[in-house]
């Protein structure tokens, strides 16, 4: 059976969400592996921040592999890779075995995330484009909590959630086998291993106006992914897991319900929509970190959730569509260099100051201050190109033949 193209598109979309829910799913789980086996904030930021470097390295060989081959091989080898992933976390026994598969996780999503996110642009570029905005915060959000939930209140918690993702990867790898190709093979596939970033010329201006709303965005993500189940546990007075997987799908949350409230603006207005609630979100999370109170704490996460999704969606929107289908999945291995280097770089910073410098409230005040500041350098940005002629919507713009 051959899948249609409508179910082809969906079931990319559903390998965006599950990747990125398991990359999410052991951040409630920190605590339970902090208790076993001793380690401090600085091992957990760590932990986080060499799946970012997987995701570097896999993007910088491999992020424009499928250009050459296609997408479903790397799809396919990358979704059962991640299954299995799943077993190494399910019997991790230590900080090594799961510095491991952190590592190999981080690889097999780095792989697919080019293939995958041009594999759905090559189906509907304006659906494509939304979905690739939108995948990776459903994911990161449901992955966290999801999890947190079912190591909270079931049993083997650091072996079920891993055991039922492995088992939508098995799935997956197997429904892709069935899923029309949708780019003519090219040669070289070989030459293309060689890590290397590039980007059109044509296409280098709209990227730099969008870096800083990436920076400011991934560099918040990055922070409640590693550090933010500890930090709502400390304000709640509270030890329950689930709880601290709920600030991932706080933030995820509100990143969703912009998306599908600005998809039909235009990718500058969603670009300075989305810097504005990013810094104004992270001054509410700082008041709420000061004061102490969870309740503004996670008012200001919808908001900078708010403003990360609009960010993210606008710098998508602003360049990968103006692509030609063959160079889609090398532009997006950049946008996700970008990204993964800001989420996991000031990650890990921010556990060493956990325990060398501010500890945990104050290092969060300062990475919150660190967060407005790139985003209003990023609205700067967008203000300052064409205030008084705003662009119309990317996908109403031709694409050009040629640089």
């Amino acid at each position: 059976m051959i899948l249609s193209k409508n179910a082809s598109f969906y079931l990319q979309a559903s390998i965006v969400v599950s990747f990125l829910a398991g990359s999410s799913a052991p951040t409630p789980l920190y605590g339970v592996y902090q208790a076993a086996w001793g380690f401090n904030a600085v091992t957990t930021t760590v932990v986080f921040g060499v799946y970012a470097l997987a995701v570097l390295a896999a993007l910088l060989v491999a992020g424009a592999l499928s250009d050459h081959v296609g997408r479903r091989p790397v799809l396919v080898t990358a979704a059962l890779v991640q299954a299995a992933t799943m077993v190494l976390f399910a019997t991790a026994d230590s900080v090594g075995m799961l510095l491991a598969a952190r590592v190999v996780q981080g690889l097999a999503t780095g792989s697919a995330a080019a293939a995958v996110g041009a594999g759905m642009l090559d189906l509907d570029k304006r659906r494509g484009a939304i979905a690739n905005a939108i995948g990776p915060m459903i994911g990161t959000g449901t992955g966290s909590a999801l999890s947190g939930l079912l190591v909270q209140y079931l049993p083997a918690p650091t072996v079920l959630v891993y055991a039922v993702l492995g088992a939508v990867f098995v799935a997956q790898a197997l429904a892709v086998l069935a899923m029309p190709e949708s780019v003519a093979r090219r040669p070289g596939a070989l030459a293309s291993l060689r890590p290397h970033l590039r980007v059109p010329g044509r296409l280098r201006p709209a990227l730099m106006l969008a870096t800083p709303a990436l920076v400011s965005g991934w560099a918040l993500v990055g922070f409640y992914g590693s550090l933010g189940p500890s930090l709502v546990r400390r304000l709640a007075g509270s030890q329950s897991l689930a709880l601290g997987g709920l600030a991932l799908l706080v933030l995820a949350t509100g990143g969703i319900v912009t998306v599908l409230l600005t998809r039909e603006r235009s990718a500058q207005s969603v670009l300075k929509l989305g810097t504005a609630l990013l810094a104004t979100g992270a001054g509410v999370t700082i008041v709420g970190v000061s004061l102490p109170s969870v309740a503004l704490f996670f008012v200001g996460s919808l908001l900078a959730g708010g403003g990360f999704g609009a960010a993210f969606q606008g710098a998508i929107r602003s360049v990968v569509p103006l692509a030609e289908p063959h160079e889609r999945a090398g532009v997006l291995s950049v946008l996700y260099v970008i990204a993964y280097l800001a989420m996991g770089l000031p990650a890990v910073l921010g556990g060493v100051l956990v325990v060398h410098g501010e500890g945990l409230l104050g290092t969060a005040r300062e990475y919150g201050l660190g967060v407005i500041a790139l985003a209003l350098l990023a609205l700067a940005g967008t203000l300052r190109r064409n205030p008084d002629a705003p662009p119309a919507p990317v996908f109403e713009q031709p694409v050009p033949s040629r640089p």
